[in-house]
């Protein structure tokens, strides 16, 4: 039988670049994403994946949307489960008010804590799992304006390397995968001088790609990864150095 692998944030960017490598590579793929329909279901029609529209901070959307698609596959458990749903938002913390503070805790955080839940409960049965999560470089060094964002981030971190030590009686792995500077759609807010100087800051001198990413997440939950748990990978062409 197939693996199978449940991505969230799944229609664009980091998500949709998983969603492609991991079809690629002959696993049954369901992707979550939040509202972009028309990527969606384009993405859908490409890979042959099954795409789900939900918000991974409502807990009973992702217990229906894991449910939804463990009947489609008829399958007891997912064998990986990418948590990449994520937003971001920057500025100063004077100007962040309490909803965009919210919404950023609510899909980055406890987003991907949802998603690990509901995923966890049935691997555990299963006694092997594989859990990627995708933070940020942000999460792990300082940087003006980023705050809540970054609290996000480095709260992925926390969380995966607690749940790593947790679960890995149970033959669970759960790593981290820290991307730098990407080129998706979450950083068109951001200028051109502004993304060539980050270009600049970077060792490898340019911006990352989001197959790049994908990379190091298929890598991570592949049996290559076999004895790697609790870790963060950063794939930041050496800005975080």
């Amino acid at each position: 039988m197939r693996k199978s692998v449940f991505i969230t944030g799944g229609s664009k960017g980091i998500g949709a670049a998983c969603v492609e490598l991991f079809s690629k590579n002959g696993f049954a793929v369901a992707f979550v994403y939040g509202k972009d329909n028309k990527a969606a279901q384009k993405l859908a029609a490409k890979t042959s994946a099954l795409a789900i529209k939900a918000d991974v901070s409502d807990v009973e959307q992702i217990e229906k949307a894991f449910d939804q698609a463990r009947t489609y596959f008829g399958i007891r458990s997912f064998d990986v489960v990418v948590c990449n749903a994520g937003i971001s938002a920057s500025g100063l913390i004077t100007d962040m008010n309490e909803d965009v503070v919210d919404l950023l805790i609510g899909i980055n955080l406890v987003g991907t804590i949802n998603v690990s839940r509901k995923a966890v409960s049935h691997m555990v049965e299963e006694k092997k799992g594989n859990i990627v999560m995708i933070s940020s470089m942000w999460g792990q060094r300082a940087a003006s304006c980023e705050s809540i964002y970054a609290a996000t981030k480095a709260g992925i971190i926390g969380f995966a390397r607690s749940l790593a030590a947790e679960l890995g009686p149970s033959g669970i792995r759960v790593n981290v995968v820290s991307p730098g500077v990407i080129a998706t759609d979450m950083n068109r807010e951001y200028s051109d001088e502004d993304m060539s100087a980050l270009a600049d800051e970077t060792p490898l001198g340019r911006i990352g790609l989001p197959d790049e990413v994908a990379e190091a997440v298929y890598y991570l939950a592949s049996d290559k990864a076999s004895f790697i748990n609790g870790q963060v990978l950063g794939v930041d062409g050496g800005f975080a150095v």
